[in-house]
């Protein structure tokens, strides 16, 4: 049996103390849902470019911190770029709609 030295933490006993979780250097969990991650899924709605950036990131502090969100993260960057992909072909729809119609005018007669 090993007693503590001086200055060293102990238990009700008198027995050194065990280490906490994170004591050597884990990162502590923690339980609430990451903001980022919120934010996402409500970008990936409002503004998906930013829905993008935002799920990235929560990805990488969920990772780091061990917070919970990261199906909301996931989500969010799922539809952020379903949301960004249709924006651009409607984009892409429009102006060749627009270029067509712009020429169907143009007949020879000048």
């Amino acid at each position: 049996m090993s007693y503590p030295g001086p200055g060293e933490p102990q238990d009700p006993q008198g027995f050194p103390a065990q280490p906490s979780p994170g004591y050597y250097g884990q990162p502590e969990r923690r339980s609430g849902t990451n903001v980022l991650a919120i934010l996402s899924l409500v970008f990936a709605f409002v503004f998906a470019p930013a829905g993008i950036v935002l799920g990235h990131l929560a990805r990488r502090q969920i990772r780091q911190t061990g917070e919970q969100g990261g199906q909301l993260a996931t989500w969010g960057l799922i539809l952020s770029y379903v949301f960004t992909a249709l924006y651009v072909l409607g984009c892409c729809g429009w102006l060749a709609l627009v270029g067509w119609a712009g020429s169907e005018g143009d007949g020879g007669a000048y």
